[in-house]
């Protein structure tokens, strides 16, 4: 079986999002780190090149394979932010609908910029996906 490329690291996460050259963008980004952070009361640490996690959990598949994740977290992509809110997103259809514009994935949520969504429906998703 191979080896998960994305892990937990030391890199630092202000850093990171410092990189990001649109300064909506930037800001959209610290915005949405500040909601995880107060809603999982945990730190924020970089995991992979591009990821920001929030808290620690073994996954276990049904094939017995087993891997160390975050429990929330969010990457700042060039066309949208992903969110990681994978128990939302399956369960959260009601709040999904109130959200304003966005897709979603297996497991994630993708908005394009805070100003398209309800920044309060949003952290109900983060709630949520507790």
């Amino acid at each position: 079986m191979a080896e998960l490329k994305t892990k937990q690291t030391d890199a630092s996460v202000d850093a990171f999002l410092n990189t990001i050259t649109d300064e909506q963008k930037r800001q959209d980004a610290f915005t949405i780190l500040a909601m995880m952070e107060a809603i999982t009361k945990a730190k924020p640490k970089m995991w992979g090149p591009a990821i920001i996690g929030f808290g620690n959990k073994r996954l276990v598949y049904e094939t017995g394979r087993e891997l160390d994740w975050f429990i929330m977290g969010f990457s700042p992509r060039k066309q949208n932010f992903a969110l990681y809110v994978s128990a939302a997103v399956k369960d959260e259809q009601g709040l999904l609908a109130k959200l304003g514009k966005h897709k979603t994935g297996k497991g994630c949520l993708y908005i394009n910029k805070l100003s398209d969504i309800d920044s309060k429906v949003l952290q109900a998703i983060f709630k949520e996906g507790l």
